[in-house]
């Protein structure tokens, strides 16, 4: 498998163009119109996507979530508290593995801008 490309957001990106590159330009068209949605606030929106990365047990998904939730005024409380509200549909399992990958990503993220 070729190095991650740093230009995008996902290991699967690189793959997907090379075989479909209109499909991999639709997708990242799509995922930028919903990356602008307005509402939810994007701190919001970074937590529910972190809680559903937590619910797959998808340890990429929660560091990068985490990472970006940080990013955009996240604090590591406010993570831990989204990872926690999946216990009771899902399992302390489910939250007791990502919280590492959480915090790996939360370490990883540059300091959020100032307002």
């Amino acid at each position: 498998m070729t190095p991650h490309n740093p230009d995008w957001s996902f290991p699967f990106e690189e793959p997907l163009h090379e075989v479909f590159p209109a499909l991999h330009d639709a997708q990242s068209s799509w995922l930028s119109q919903i990356d602008s949605l307005e509402a939810p606030d994007r701190k919001t929106h970074e937590l529910i996507r972190l809680v559903c990365t937590v619910i797959l047990r998808n340890p990429a998904g929660i560091r990068r979530h985490a990472q970006l939730a940080r990013e955009v005024g996240a604090e590591w409380d406010e993570v831990l508290g989204a990872i926690m509200l999946t216990t009771p549909a899902f399992g302390m399992g489910n939250a007791v593995e990502a919280m590492p990958h959480a915090r790996d990503g939360f370490d990883a993220a540059r300091p959020p801008e100032a307002d």
